[in-house]
This record gives structure tokens, sequence and C-alpha cells, in this order.
């Protein structure tokens, strides 16, 4: 599938929540603002692990911050976070029985995507990672937005899947309520990331929901046709997000890989198939093969995406989890994956209403994982399990670290306008360039940006 053309596409050159009051203190929360009431609400989404996650005893209702957190961060991640997916409901479930996972609503669902661990240690270290919307939030609120009135979150469960009934009917509730709460109102959604999936699932499966509430949709980073370097490496190795000193303290990358191999959500991040790339990614392997002769060389294997399947059946068929004593296989889910190729077909379907303007901000000029190789010439890979705790090398093209341009641009729309910008991934939420842009797109002020056209 190809994305449409647009009428314009540009470049620019678990504790309490008095932890996270405590940490607003530092912050910016003692200035005094101006309210406009004039502002159409809008409504933040963010994208995977981009939302606190707490555990609910179901017997007392007593809850515990458990993504993200710093300290006790491994050990409460593998109690409580660790799931298995349950083919005939569509949800990771707990291993953990006694419990529910839920997004706190607090502060009229931002708290959730503000500060994801707003507790002390991150400001001691000055973890960026966990400063998410944090500083859009308070720009927002500089620009006259008020919590409640013109000012929502949704952050949701990012394990499960992008479509699944408890998101969808989450964004629905949360859509309604901004609508009543400014006072009729249609909403202007931002979305980050994968948040930009759920609302296009939310798009194609409501429609006329979405027509009713909705005016405005801006996507920042969306992986419209998949992350391939990316994703294919979660499946394999797992996923890191803080590095040096920091790490120590969080999740282990095998740690988070086993919560991965089982998130639908991952799943539906893997490489559209159906879509047209300039060229197609891969996964590469350095075999170990041998002679007649019985002597040992290394030979090249590439794998496109349909022949990378049998690729992480084979390297995931041996994967285990050892929880609460018991030894679960945890393999490549074909059933999380069939359940992924639907969710394709939804997104892939997913019409524009008339009357909605739709725009796209991307991130470019930097490295961005495109396909993945693993072992090497000289010491290639014996068995297909070895992938596993193999190093990735990977071959790069333009895009903001994370998402290639190519997939970030390729929405499928009839974009108002798409636009490129020099920053990462994360690094977009913080771009000055991004915030004015939502000033004029938001209405907050006149058009004053001017751009070259790409």
């Amino acid at each position: 599938m190809n994305h449409s053309g647009s009428l314009s596409e540009f470049r620019i050159m678990g504790k309490t929540r008095e932890e996270f009051d405590c940490f607003s203190w530092f912050g910016h929360s003692s200035k005094s603002r101006i309210v406009n009431s004039e502002l159409d609400p809008v409504l933040l989404i963010p994208g995977i692990a981009g939302s606190i996650l707490d555990a609910v005893n179901k017997k007392d209702g007593s809850s515990e911050r458990v993504w993200v957190r710093m300290l006790m961060a491994s050990c409460e991640f593998k109690k409580k976070l660790w799931a298995v997916y349950n083919p005939e409901t569509g949800y990771a479930e707990p291993l953990d029985t006694k419990i529910k996972i839920e997004v706190p609503d607090d502060d009229y669902g931002l708290y959730a995507i503000d500060m994801l661990d707003p507790s002390w240690l991150p400001k001691l270290f000055h973890i960026k990672e966990l400063y998410y919307f944090h500083d859009l939030i308070d720009t927002l609120l500089d620009w006259g937005y008020e919590k409640g009135v013109t000012l929502f979150g949704y952050g949701f469960d990012f394990r499960q899947s992008n479509r699944i009934t408890k998101s969808m009917d989450g964004l629905k509730e949360k859509l309604e309520a901004a609508y009543k709460a400014s006072g009729g109102k249609k909403v202007n959604i931002v979305s980050h990331s994968m948040g930009g999936l759920l609302v296009k699932c939310f798009l194609s499966l409501h429609p006329d929901i979405f027509e009713n509430y909705v005016s405005t949709w801006v996507c920042i980073a969306s992986p419209f046709q998949g992350c391939p370097g990316f994703i294919n490496d979660c499946l394999l190795t797992g996923m890191q997000f803080v590095y040096g000193l920091e790490n120590y303290l969080f999740i282990s990358r095998w740690t988070m890989h086993q919560l991965l191999v089982e998130c639908p959500s991952i799943y539906e991040m893997m490489t559209n198939i159906e879509f047209n790339w300039k060229k197609l990614p891969q996964i590469q392997l350095w075999r170990k093969e041998y002679t007649n002769e019985g002597e040992s060389y290394a030979e090249l294997e590439s794998y496109g995406p349909r022949e990378s399947i049998s690729i992480f059946q084979q390297a995931l068929k041996g994967n285990m989890l050892n929880y609460d004593g018991k030894s679960i296989p945890l393999p490549f889910n074909m059933s999380i994956f069939e359940w992924s190729e639907e969710t394709r077909r939804i997104l892939d379907t997913a019409k524009l209403p008339d009357g909605i303007k739709f725009y796209n901000i991307f991130g470019t000029e930097h490295e961005t994982a495109f396909s993945v190789c693993y072992g090497t010439e000289t010491s290639p890979i014996s068995k297909l399990e070895e992938i596993c705790s193999s190093k990735p090398h990977y071959s790069y093209v333009d895009g903001d670290g994370t998402v290639p341009a190519e997939s970030a641009k390729a929405d499928g729309f009839n974009a108002t306008a798409r636009v490129g910008l020099p920053a990462t991934h994360r690094g977009l939420m913080i771009d000055d360039s991004v915030f004015q842009l939502l000033k004029q797109w938001l209405g907050v002020s006149k058009p004053t940006l001017l751009y070259d056209s790409l």
C-alpha cells in the first residue's frame, strides 16, 4: 500500500501520587498562568511504554506502580508485568492472577504520561528518557490550556493490541469527556509514536465517533508501516531503554524481551509486508556451513519480511520463561502474529472523514535501523537459537533513530501537511520547532512559519 498524496509536504529548516506532586514542586507547577477559554480541547496520546502502569490487587484494591520505576524495578517487573497471551480474549494476561494492570487516570489522564517515574530518583540522575510529555504539557499550560477543561491525556496498557476493546472504549470515553468539559468543542488529538496506530485503529473501527468528536489530529513519529530494524530485534534480543549507570537500576534487555514476545502491540509494529518499500528490510545471518570434506565456512543469508517469520519461529522455539518455579514456553507466538495481520488490515483501510485536518510530523537526519544482521563472517551462527544472545549489526536508513522516515510519512491519508524535522524519536517531544507547529495547528496563534517544499 502506497501512501496517499498530500496537499502539502514540507521540511522545516509504584509510588504514591504525593511523589508526583513533590516532583512538580521542583518544576513549573508554581507558575501563574492565564487561561484562554477560547481554545479547543487537546487530548495527548503516548506511544509504546509511554504510560504509567499500576498493579492493582483484585482483593483489596491496593495499587503499586510497576511501570516505570527505578527502585526495585526488575523484581516488580517480573512479578507483575510478565504476561501470557490468551488467544480466546486477545489480551496479554498477567501471570500473577491476583492482580490486574491499570493505567491511572489522575490529573485528567495527564499524570500517567507526564513523568513516567515521578519519584525523586530520575530527577537525581537526570534521566531524560522518563520525562515524556512533561515539556509539552508545561508548554500547553503556558499557552492558556486548562487541565480538565481543554487539556487531557489518554494513557493505555501499551502491551496490549492497539485495537483491543478496552483501549478503544477508553479512548471513546476520553473523547466524550473532553468534548463535554469544553462546552461541546471538538477535540484536537496529539499522538506520539505507537499512539498514532491506536488512533488510526479507532478511526477505522469507529469512524462516526471520530468524526463527531475530533477536529484535528497531529501525529508525531508514528510507525505507520512498521519499525523493521527496531521491532525485529526486539522480538529476537529484547529492548533497552537506558544505558550506563542507570541501567543497573532498571530492567535488563532480556527481562524486557520475555515481555515483548507476548505483546500484541509489538507484533503490530512489524514490517508491513504489503507496503511498497523502496527497498525491502531484511534479516541477515552469517551461518556456519560445512564442505563435503567437513571444513567450516561462513555464508551470508538474507530473508525478507515474509521469509523472516521462519527465522523468528526457529530462533525462539526454545525460549522459556522461569516464573514462580515454573518453566513457561515463550516461542514466537503465531496466534499473536495472526491477530496482528488483522490489525494491519484494519489500519490499511482507515479513511479520514472530510473536514478533519491531519498533520504528520516525522524525524529525519538520524541513522535508523532498517535491516539487521546476526553473526559475523569470522564468528558465524551455528544454530538459530544463538541469535537471541547475539549482538545485532544494523544497516541504516534516514529517520528519527527508531522509525524510518519512509514508514512515518506513509500515513495513507490526504494530509494537510507533512513536516520532516532533524530530531530523534523522543527528541521530537521536546523540540521547539514541533511546539511552534503545534501552536499554529491547534489554533493558539496565527500561521507564522514558512517552509521549503520537499
